[in-house]
This record gives structure tokens, sequence and C-alpha cells, in this order.
């Protein structure tokens, strides 16, 4: 659904609360229209949290109106409004028929994917206040959504990707409900990487319960089957473990980032 590298900007009107289209097949069209350039929120969490960082979002469906906005009123009543503006009607068939495998809540909505340039700025800029959470070449689309969700709501600076995994692709969107839009996702190649000293997770690192990670620390985390690429490990500054029980193998890719960045929170990072 995303251009894998590219944001692109949007029509001024197609903003969060903005009124979209009312009738069905304008809907419809407005959706076949965008989906090829969008990113695709599926499911109301995902809607709910791109509202709520101002995602731009031109065209929302659903099939029970009614519903949908009573899962607002009570989830979250501070978008209500602008869901209410956004969400169109539509029968179950034409909802599947523009979403495969449509969301439990029945709601679907195309967003414009933010700046690259942008995005790419915030992660260049220093001084850092909170860390950039690199993924080393990572293969599970549903864990890189988790990544997401994890680095947003510690109010990391961003999330980059290494390797072939696009970090927009809607089952990481998916996974991440939305939170793509709370911090800056991208992918890049390592020699990119933003600046700021690079604490790589290994097995043969440092325990990491005997450092204190600074606010502008590059966290990287290699895959799950082979660890971190020669590349990035040429790259990193320290090496840095988890405390793991003998004959454990590896904690998932999420668990591993979860821990690292709740050391950093709690010896001295502050969330955003």
């Amino acid at each position: 659904m995303s251009d894998p590298d590219n944001g692109r900007d949007s029509d001024p009107d197609s903003g969060p609360g903005r009124p979209g289209a009312t009738d069905p097949r304008d809907a419809v069209r407005a959706w076949h229209r965008l989906a090829d350039g969008s990113v695709l929120l599926d499911g109301f969490h995902a809607l709910k949290h791109a509202l709520r960082f101002r995602a731009r979002i031109p065209v929302a469906v659903t099939t029970d109106r009614r519903a949908a906005l009573a899962l607002a009123g009570e989830l979250a009543p501070d978008v209500r409004e602008a869901v209410d503006r956004l969400l169109v009607e539509v029968p179950e068939a034409t909802l599947k028929a523009l979403v495969p495998r449509p969301h439990p809540t029945s709601v679907a909505a195309l967003a414009v994917r933010p700046s690259r340039a942008a995005h790419l700025e915030s992660l260049a800029r220093m001084p850092r206040r909170t860390p950039v959470v690199v993924l080393d070449n990572p293969r599970n689309l549903g864990n890189a959504g988790a990544v997401i969700r994890l680095a947003a709501g510690f109010g990391a600076t961003g999330v980059v990707t290494t390797g072939s995994l696009d970090p927009w692709h809607p089952t990481v969107v998916r996974g991440g409900a939305g939170l793509h839009f709370a911090t800056a996702v991208e992918r890049l190649t390592v020699a990119e990487l933003p600046p700021g000293p690079v604490f790589a997770l290994d097995p043969e690192g440092e325990d990491i319960r005997g450092i204190k990670l600074p606010d502008d620390a590059v966290l990287a985390f290699g895959s799950e089957r082979s660890g971190l690429s020669a590349e990035l490990r040429a790259r990193t500054d320290h090496l840095v473990s988890l405390p793991m029980r003998p004959q454990v193998s590896s904690y998932n890719l999420a668990t591993s980032v979860a821990m690292t960045l709740f050391h950093w929170s709690a010896t001295g990072g502050a969330t955003a």
C-alpha cells in the first residue's frame, strides 16, 4: 500500500477532522484512486492513533458507523468528532473488496505517509533527548510492528530498519496499531544511520544492568536468527547484553527492545 521510500504530501483538505466523502460510491472511488500511494490503517485502533498524531487521512470506511462511533466514545473520546466526520458506511462486501482481511472492528482508512525528508531531519537532529531504535535486517513483519508500537510508547526519536523489510508494509502498520505516525520510521543503510553512540545488543556484550544508556544512543538489534550483521557490528561503539538464564537461546525481538528501552527510561531517560 505504501511507497517504501518516498513520503509525499497530501491534499491540505484531507487532514484530520476535515470532512471526507459522505457517499459510499465517492469513498470507494477515492480509495481506489489513493490506495497505491497510501498507508493502510487497518482497524479502529490504527485510525485512533493516526488521528492523535495528526496523520492526514483522506478516506475512512466502516460497515457500522454507529458501532464505530460508540467505540470511539468509549475508548477515544478525544478523536470521536474527527472519526464522525471521516467515517463513511459501506456494505460488508465493499469493505472486503477494499481490504481482503478486514479488522474485527470493521474500520479501515487510508493515510498519507509522512515526509521522508522530515523524518531524516528528525533522526539526524542533535542533541537528541530520546534514543533511536535500529532493527538490523529484520525478517518478521509483525515483530517490526510491535517494536514501532513500543518505541512510540517510550517516546523514542524513531525506528530505523536496514535490509529489505519495508517498515511501512501494511502488516507492520497493523502490528504497530497506527503508531508509525508517533515516531520517525524509515529504512536506511548502515552507512546512513543517525549520529550518536551505537549500543548493539549481543550475547557476548557487557551486562546492560551495569550501563547507563545515553539519551542520544542508537540502540541496535540484530535478527533473531542471525544476530547483528558484520557491517552493523563494525559500526558499533558498545556491545551490551540482556540478562538471560543459561541455555535459553534468545528473547523475542520486541521483548528485547522493550527491556532495553525500559532500562534506558529507568536509569535516567525520560519518556516524551
